[in-house]
C-alpha cells in the first residue's frame, strides 16, 4: 500500500494530482531560492499571514499549502505526500482526493488563522499531509475492511511520532499539524462510504526479479528510487546540523 514500485513515468500517470501536487512543490522552492526582490515579494504575497487575512486576503488560506522555504521542508512532505497519498488518490478519485487535501490544509490555517495573533505567519504543506494521517485514521477505525492489520500498525506509528515531533521540533505549526490531522479525520466519512474489499495492488506490476544482482539489470526506476532515498538522508541529517 506504501511501498512505491512504479517508475518515474509510471507514477505521474497512475497518480497524476499527487504529482501535479509534488511539482508545484518544487517549483515555489525553486523559486524562493532566487535572490531576488520579486521572488520574496511573491512570498510575502502567498504566505499564511494572519494580518493579511484579517484584512481580507483570504486566498492565504490556501495558498500556503504549497510554499516551502528550506530543503528539509520541502524534502520531508513532498516525500510524505509521495509515499502516503497515491492510495487515497486511487481510492477516493481525483476530486474527492483534491477535496481531502485542500480542505485538511485550509481548515489547519483556518484555525492557525484563528488561534494564533495577527502577527503570525506561516507556509507549508504540513496541515494537508496530516489530513492525509487523519482520514487513515478514520479508516483504521470506522473502516476497518479497507486497511489490513500491518498497515494500519504502519499509520499508526507514524502518527504517533509525527504528533510527538511536531511537539518536540522548532519552528513547528502546531496547530495546523493537529488540526491538519482533525480535519481528515473529520472528511472521512464524508468522502469514504462504508464498503469493505480494498485492494492492496498497484498500477504497476514489475518485472520478475532474478536471484543474480546484475549492473544490467539497472533501470531508471531503480535510480530514481535511489536518488530519492538519498536525498531523503540528506534531509534527515540536516535537521541535527
Amino acid at each position: 500500500m506504501f511501498t512505491r514500485t512504479e517508475s518515474f513515468q509510471s507514477f505521474i500517470r497512475f497518480y497524476p494530482v499527487v504529482s501535479v501536487i509534488a511539482a508545484i512543490h518544487i517549483f515555489f522552492w525553486l523559486l524562493f531560492l532566487i535572490p531576488l526582490p520579486t521572488t520574496q515579494i511573491v512570498l510575502r504575497l502567498l504566505e499564511g499571514y494572519n494580518a493579511g487575512i484579517a484584512a481580507g486576503e483570504y486566498w492565504r488560506f490556501v495558498t500556503p499549502i504549497f510554499l516551502h522555504v528550506g530543503f528539509s521542508h520541502v524534502l520531508f512532505n513532498s516525500i510524505s505526500l509521495i509515499l502516503f497519498a497515491p492510495a487515497l488518490e486511487r481510492l477516493l478519485k481525483k476530486p474527492k482526493f483534491i477535496i481531502l487535501y485542500l480542505g485538511s490544509g485550509v481548515f489547519a490555517n483556518i484555525a492557525t488563522y484563528l488561534l494564533e495573533p495577527l502577527e503570525y505567519s506561516h507556509i507549508g504543506a504540513s496541515g494537508a499531509i496530516f489530513g492525509l494521517f487523519g482520514i487513515y485514521l478514520f479508516m483504521v477505525y470506522f473502516r476497518k475492511g479497507m486497511i489490513d492489520q500491518a498497515n494500519s500498525q504502519i499509520i499508526l506509528s507514524i502518527l504517533v511520532i509525527g504528533v510527538i515531533m511536531t511537539f518536540l521540533s522548532a519552528n513547528i505549526n502546531i496547530v495546523a499539524h493537529l488540526f491538519g490531522l482533525i480535519g481528515g479525520f473529520l472528511l472521512g466519512p464524508l468522502l469514504i462510504k462504508k464498503r469493505p474489499g480494498f485492494v492492496h495492488e498497484t498500477y504497476y506490476q514489475p518485472r520478475p526479479s532474478k536471484s543474480t544482482f546484475q549492473l544490467k539489470n539497472i533501470t531508471g526506476k531503480h535510480v530514481f528510487w535511489l536518488v530519492l532515498g538519498f536525498l531523503i538522508l540528506i534531509g534527515f541529517l540536516s535537521r541535527f546540523f
